[in-house]
Parts: C-alpha cells; structure tokens; sequence
C-alpha cells in the first residue's frame, strides 16, 4: 500500500489525475500507511496552493423555519431543535459583523440564510446593499450562501459586489435521496453552474459522518471536479437533537484526516476548508489537518453553533509555521 500511496502522489505532483478508483482504494489505508497518506497530501497541498491558511468567517444571516427536510439540518422546519428562528437581519448587522470577520484575519465573509433560496424582493435588495458597503468598506471578500439561485440573480448578486458563491452539494447525487427528499441534487448542481456561467467563484462541498460510504464521499468529489469548483468546504457532522440524524455517530479523527488528504490527491489545486464539526469530531488532531492537506479553515461561529475564537485558530497556524493569506475567497 505504501507504495501505491507514493505513485499516486507522485501522478498527482506531476500535474495529472488519479482516477476515482485509485481514490477509493486510497479510502481503506489504515495503521501506519496512514502516516504516509497524510504526509504526501500535504507535499501535494504544498506545491499547488502554497503553505499559506485562508480563514473565513460567516454571519447566520437569517435562521430556522427551512422548507427543506435536510436530515441533519438544525434551520429545518421539519425537526423540532431549539435553535433560534429569525427573519433576515439589517444591513447594520451584516456590515459589522464582516468589519468583524476582517478584523479577526478573515479574508472571505460569507452572509448565509436559510430557506430554499432567496427571489428578487426586499431581502435580496437588503443583501445587495450590505454587499455594496462591505466591498467598499471593508478590505474582505464579501459571498453569499442563499440556497438554490438562478443566473440571473447571480447577475444581480455579482453586480453589487458578491465574489463567491457559496452552495454545498452536502453529500453525493446517489447518497442524496436518503438525507433530502423535498428537491432534487440537479437543482444544487444547476446553481453552482448558474453561479461559474456568472463570473462568480464558486465554494461547494459537504459534510461527512451522515452514513455515506467512503466511495460515495469519492463520488461527491469527482463531481466537484467535473464542475470545477474554487473551494471546497468540509464539514463533519455535530448532531443535533431534534434531527433525523441525532443519535449519528461522530466520525473518528483518523477517518476526518484520511477523507481530508484523499479530497487533496482528488482536488490538488483548489482550496480545501475545514469548517463545521471539527472541534467535535477531529478534538485534539485540528492541527492535523493542515498535514493532510488543507488549506484553510472557518474561523468563529458556525451557523447554529460556537466555534472557537479566532485568536486560538490563529495561535495554531503560526505554531505550525504557516502564513495567513490575505486573499482566499476562492
């Protein structure tokens, strides 16, 4: 297996791909090999996207009563949690929560909502205007997470100054149907190409630990590859109560690490974050995940829950002798 490890790293240094079975095989390393797994998606992190950590921040902009029935979704109507349910916050608090975000070394800021998406209205014009003001207040790369969007409001989106946009496909096309029955994987797929058809970077990824396979997390990478996506957010399961996913188990730090470096071997150019259920399910190896081949992190609060403070996540990239770059929206 070390072997193999070390010709596929080398195929992929040598700027060509390995396939998706190559990929799955690499998902049943295990004991030792893993060590060499992890060091060879990060000499492969290294030559393509550099040894400089891209943080980003987000602001729960609109939160709960969600029409779609995600399984492990915390906003969704359909569970009973106990977070809390808001419409659309001001443009005051979008603006300073991202003069916030920069100040703490962010250099993407992300304005989320929740619901199926957002159509032209009060709320897209109030989103456009903190946009506007961010990009000409503040030195940060303002995006968006407004769910299933069309091209010509990603026309609109762009217009007032939104860089990325951010939509994750949450899991493969054939694992989909078990964690979301109320719209079709096409429409997610179709906004992250109504997203690239606009001039837009897209950030698209997933989360982990639902009770996919190995080979379908493979199975959702080659489709970020296909759509050539900019960035990929990993997150990992932190079950809530309330959710069809409550009583899930947390994935074991080892399986969070492997699944980072094959996504590296899988996507070596694009910037790959670490965002959501980190603390929980990676605990004391976070620091690793720059080893496997990372390149960056959500820094601060996550959507429904507390994440760390960002002096803390910046006090561990400089231990590891990392820069924080300055632009990494993409």
């Amino acid at each position: 297996m070390r072997e193999f490890i070390q010709q596929c790293s080398e195929t992929v240094l040598q700027g060509q791909r390995i396939s998706g079975e190559d990929a799955v095989r690499l998902g049943t390393v295990a004991g030792p090999d893993l060590y060499l797994l992890f060091a060879e998606a990060g000499r492969i992190r290294e030559q393509y996207v550099g040894n400089s950590v891209t943080l980003c921040s987000i602001i729960n902009a609109k939160s709960g009563k969600c029409p779609e029935n995600c399984a492990f979704c915390a906003q969704s109507a359909h569970h009973a949690t106990s977070v809390a349910s808001y419409g659309l916050v001001d443009e005051e608090e979008m603006v300073r929560c991202a003069k916030l975000a920069e100040a703490n070394g962010a250099s993407c800021y992300g304005i989320i909502t929740s619901g199926t998406g957002i159509g032209k209205g009060a709320e897209l014009d109030r989103i456009c205007a903190a946009l506007r003001r961010i990009s000409s207040e503040a030195a940060i790369h303002p995006s968006c997470s407004l769910g299933i969007m069309d091209y010509e409001t990603a026309l609109i989106l762009k217009e007032a100054g939104m860089v990325t946009y951010h939509h994750n496909l949450e899991t493969s096309r054939s694992f989909f149907p078990t964690i979301c029955t109320t719209h079709d994987y096409e429409l997610d797929v179709e906004t992250v190409r109504a997203a690239k058809r606009a001039g837009l970077k897209v950030c698209s990824g997933g989360i982990f630990g639902l009770g996919e396979s190995f080979g379908q997390r493979v199975e959702m990478a080659l489709t970020l590859r296909e759509l050539e996506v900019d960035s990929i957010p990993v997150n990992f399961l932190d079950p809530v109560e309330g959710t069809a996913l409550a009583r899930a188990d947390f994935l074991s730090p080892l399986e969070c690490l492997k699944t980072i470096a094959v996504y590296r071997f899988l996507l070596p150019e694009r910037q790959i974050k670490v965002c959501g259920g980190r603390e929980r399910n990676l605990r004391e190896l976070q620091s690793w995940i720059f080893m496997a081949g990372a390149s960056g992190m959500m820094t601060g609060n996550y959507l429904t829950k507390a994440g760390r403070d960002p002096r803390v996540d910046r006090k561990l990239i400089n231990d590891l002798g990392l820069g924080i770059a300055e632009c990494g929206c993409g």
